[in-house]
């Protein structure tokens, strides 16, 4: 499986970002539409967002489905994950603001939901940074600690998302609810296992309670 299995997701997740490369060059009549720009813009941050839910759903996947191959998945789509949301700063950074750093810090600075983007990007580089296997010797603790920011990354990705949609927001609450039942199940299991452990309350004596 793991040799068919993982060409397979590679090639599936790379998917989207050739086609928006052809649509980008109009190959075989493709198009953007008429704001290349903000489709562009629009698609990386949107296919980002759903990779970061993709690999927050490995987890409880692989324990409801006993389908433990699927575990074996998570690195690449979280690392898919990065470069898509890697993409839609770039394209923001170059072509929505043509390298010009002034505006750039001040957005960040001065719009919320642009500063909430900025920091689940630099916590996607760094887990992206330390996500190999000498990354993790060499941490030690400290790398799980890290990688648990996975879930920051999720909640800060719908927020950002939400902020920046001025009217509808049907397609961000989806998300926030996707979202939420996938957090909602880690917490209930964190829950359970901490009930299973916890050790029973002794009764009081006669002579204690006298």
């Amino acid at each position: 499986m793991r040799f068919i299995g993982k060409p397979l997701v590679f090639g599936l997740s790379l998917t989207p970002f050739a086609w928006l490369v052809a649509a980008t060059f109009g190959v075989y009549g493709l198009s953007l539409g008429a704001n290349p720009v903000e489709t562009l813009l629009e698609d990386f941050g949107t296919l980002g967002l759903r990779f970061t839910m993709f690999a927050l759903a490995v987890t409880p996947l692989r324990r409801l489905t006993g389908l433990n191959w699927i575990a074996q998945f998570r690195r690449m789509i979280g690392l898919f994950a990065a470069f898509y949301v890697t993409l839609h700063f770039a394209v923001y950074l170059v072509l929505d603001q043509g390298l010009a750093l002034a505006p750039v810090i001040e957005d960040i600075v001065k719009r919320p939901y642009i500063t909430l983007g900025m920091i689940a990007l630099v916590l996607l580089l760094a887990m992206t940074a330390t996500s190999t296997l000498a990354a993790r010797r060499r941490l030690g603790k400290r790398w799980q600690k890290l990688h648990n920011s996975v879930y920051l990354v999720g909640i800060l990705g719908v927020w950002h998302y939400w902020w920046q949609v001025k009217s509808d927001i049907t397609e961000p609450a989806i998300y926030a609810a996707v979202l939420t039942g996938l957090l909602g199940i880690r917490v209930f299991w964190r829950w359970q296992r901490q009930r299973r452990v916890k050790p029973p309350v002794a009764a009081a004596s006669p002579q204690s309670a006298a």
